[in-house]
């Protein structure tokens, strides 16, 4: 195979003619044209930079408890309107709080975690 880098710098240093000259010897030695590939290539580009859905509901997972536990619990059942042992289960054991919330009222519920001194995400 051809040294790539060798073959850029040899384009570089062409003139527009002699670039013209070489996309007319391309296109009849491979049966293809330049303005094809020109087109599709910012469209496939485009579509490639199409931007993904954004994320309307998220889970919130506690990560750490941090110092205040009793805090902790209650802001647990604040959201879930668990039972107190359930809760105490609950943030013991970590992991998903709630599912399917709603964006906004998932940042509140973070924020109120860390308020009571704990580490909660969004997922």
């Amino acid at each position: 195979m051809a040294d790539i880098a060798k073959m850029i710098e040899e384009i570089k240093s062409m003139t527009v003619l002699e670039l013209n000259s070489l996309v007319k010897a391309i296109e009849e030695e491979f049966g293809v044209s330049a303005a094809a590939v020109a087109v599709a290539g910012p469209a496939a580009a485009a579509a490639d930079a199409a931007p993904a859905e954004e994320k309307t509901e998220f889970n919130v997972v506690l990560k750490e408890i941090g110092d205040k536990k009793i805090d902790v619990i209650k802001v647990v059942r604040e959201f879930t309107g668990l039972g107190l042992v359930e809760a105490k289960k609950m943030v013991e054991g970590l992991g998903t709080v709630k599912e399917n919330v709603p964006k906004e009222d998932a940042e509140k519920m973070v924020a109120k975690f860390k308020e009571a001194g704990a580490t909660a995400v969004m997922e």
